[in-house]
Formats: C-alpha cells, sequence, structure tokens
C-alpha cells in the first residue's frame, strides 16, 4: 500500500563538515567572524530589547524573554567594569582565535588542564602557566562581583 502524503518535515541540509572544535580549530565560514561571551550576549541583547521598548509598542516575543532568561542564568559576568576588565584579559591573548577567547570567558574554567580538555584547540597556542594566569585573574573577577 503506497500512499502519497507530504512530508512530515522539512529536510535538513546535510553538515558541510567543515566546522570542527578539535585540537585544530575548523570554523568553516565562520573562520574570522566575531563571537560573543555569554555575557557580552546578554548586554548587547538587553540593549536592543530597551531600544525596541523605547521606540515600539509590542509584546516581547516568547523566544526572546526564553533567551533573556537564560542568558541572565549562564552570564559570569553583570557588571560592566569586570566584564570589560574580561574582555580586555582576552583581547590581550592575540595568540587565540576569537571563538577560544569567548569560550574562555563563557566557561570561567578553574584550570587550564580544564580548559584545554574543553576547547582542544588551545593545546599548542598557550602554555599551561600563561593559561591558567589568565583563569586565575577570570575567576578572581567573577569572585569579586559576586
Amino acid at each position: 500500500m503506497t500512499t502519497d502524503h507530504a512530508p512530515t518535515a522539512r529536510t535538513r541540509e546535510k553538515p558541510s563538515g567543515e566546522e570542527e572544535a578539535t585540537a585544530d580549530l575548523k570554523l568553516g565560514e565562520f573562520e574570522g567572524v566575531p563571537t560573543l561571551t555569554i555575557s557580552e550576549a546578554r548586554v548587547l541583547i538587553n540593549a536592543v530589547v530597551s531600544h525596541r521598548r523605547a521606540h515600539q509598542n509590542e509584546a516581547e516575543p516568547e523566544n526572546l524573554t526564553k533567551t533573556r532568561d537564560y542568558l541572565e542564568i549562564f552570564a559570569r559576568f553583570k557588571q560592566p567594569e569586570a566584564l570589560e576588565s574580561v574582555e580586555r584579559m582576552l583581547m590581550a591573548k592575540t595568540e587565540l582565535e576569537a571563538f577560544e577567547r569567548s569560550q574562555l570567558g563563557t566557561l570561567c574554567l578553574d584550570s587550564a588542564e580544564e580548559a584545554k580538555t574543553l576547547i582542544p584547540s588551545l593545546s599548542n597556542k598557550i602554555s599551561d602557566s600563561d593559561l591558567q594566569e589568565l583563569l586565575d585573574d577570570i575567576v578572581k573577577l567573577r569572585n569579586f562581583v559576586e
């Protein structure tokens, strides 16, 4: 018995296979694209929402509300001064890709070993001692403002 039903779902594009966050970072079409930490995304989205509220009289879509709630929960740096300090520290590490800097600023890891496990592309770019110093400085800022 054959039935001619319309497809129940959209066909999915096959992944290009060009993106890999392994020891050899391959970002494909996202190579060189600016990235944000969760904290930076929170600031940006809140600014856009504030601007829209001032100029429009529309209700906030549910998915935007949920996104803002997520960012509020997981943003590590909510004080502008702390966020700017972390951003300056990360930007000073020019040997790292923007993706790697954003991951470090979002995850706020405790050890270089943990960082290199979760972000394998760091392995050959920064020494354990330099990475540990950076992570310690980030954690100090996080603990200072909590």
